[in-house]
């Protein structure tokens, strides 16, 4: 079987001089080995890096035709950069994993055992997180138990180390959607799916690009992308606080008819105006991240657009096929090799 592991990559300069030669090592291991085929392949996809990650990309391709690079135009975002490699990939089985390896290499063996067990789709799920901190723990945990409160279908303590099959890219390719949550998209495909359990590791090098902001905008996401609920929660509440609203004001014509009670109170005054501006403002809230996403999809724009693809081994663009309609690669003349 041909096979292809996808890296995203923004800013990584510090962690790639790790990341190349240890994941060519594990390719001509399982090639030598006979469990990958010869045409097996690394692409590392540029997500619009402010520092020198495309010029190291570019030169592991001229020294390594096992090597692809995926420059995109600009920052699209690790989701469409992720969905970028994993749809110009041309292996049969594609394997996504983070570029700075605590997802770890050594269980990729395994994933395509199970693939060839009749697998579409193989999980890395994270079997511990001692690298993590107990707060970011914790948050995930409770993260993904919402999500399934939700109904959004979520593997827990499963990020994006995973193996996709062709049927699998395929499938992929038809959801169009421009605010991608690869995590809870993926499970929507259905397929034969199996998991395989590994322990987090220390980051290779370098830093996290992940970001407390971009965190919480994939949380956001997450939730916003595949579940209508808060929208109903928004509407429940709306209606219990109008029925409430109906005690209140029956109880206020009670004391101004029948007693001599009925002296305005500060209380009476301050808290509904408090609880029922502070319940509005959520709630548009709530509902302008739904029409944002409604007016971004609306707009049908591409996902991202692909300034250059680089490999040595120029008789890949017969064989590579990109399959997402919505991608745009932008014609570039000033490298024989790229497509």
């Amino acid at each position: 079987m041909q096979l292809s592991l996808v890296v995203p990559c923004f800013n990584e300069e510090a962690v790639l001089p790790l990341v190349i030669p240890q994941l060519r090592a594990l390719l001509a291991d399982l090639v030598a080995r006979g469990i990958a085929d010869a045409r097996s392949s690394l692409w590392l996809v540029d997500d619009g890096s402010r520092d020198r990650t495309w010029a190291l990309i570019e030169a592991a391709t001229r020294e390594h035709p096992d090597v692809v690079g995926i420059k995109l135009s600009r920052n699209c975002g690790h989701q469409n950069a992720l969905l970028a490699g994993l749809l110009n990939a041309d292996g049969d089985a594609v394997i996504s994993l983070d570029a700075d390896l605590q997802d770890d290499p050594g269980v990729i063996e395994q994933m395509i055992a199970e693939w060839r067990r009749g697998a579409e789709i193989v999980y890395g799920v994270r079997r511990s997180r001692p690298e993590d901190r107990f707060l970011k723990r914790w948050t995930a945990q409770r993260y993904y138990a919402l999500l399934r409160r939700l109904g959004v279908e979520v593997i827990p303590d499963h990020a994006d180390f995973r193996l996709m099959g062709r049927n699998a890219l395929r499938a992929l390719a038809g959801y169009p959607e421009a605010n991608l949550f690869l995590r809870g998209l993926v499970p929507q495909l259905g397929f034969a799916t199996r998991q395989v359990f590994y322990d987090r590791g220390a980051r290779a090098a370098g830093e996290t690009k992940y970001s407390l902001g971009r965190m919480l905008t994939l949380a956001m996401d997450g939730v916003t992308s595949f579940s209508a609920v808060p929208l109903r929660v928004i509407s429940a509440l709306g209606a219990l606080v109008f029925v409430l609203s109906l005690f209140v004001t029956a109880w206020v014509l009670f004391v101004r008819a029948f007693t001599d009670h009925a002296v305005p109170g500060w209380a009476s005054i301050t808290l509904p105006i408090y609880l029922l501006g502070g319940l509005q403002l959520l709630s548009l809230g709530v509902v302008g991240e739904y029409v944002a996403k409604t007016y971004l999809e609306s707009k049908r724009r591409p996902r991202y657009l692909i300034e250059r693809i680089t490999r040595e081994d120029p008789s890949v663009a017969a064989r590579s096929v990109p399959l997402d309609p919505r991608q745009q690669v932008l014609p570039d003349a000033s490298h024989s090799h790229s497509l």
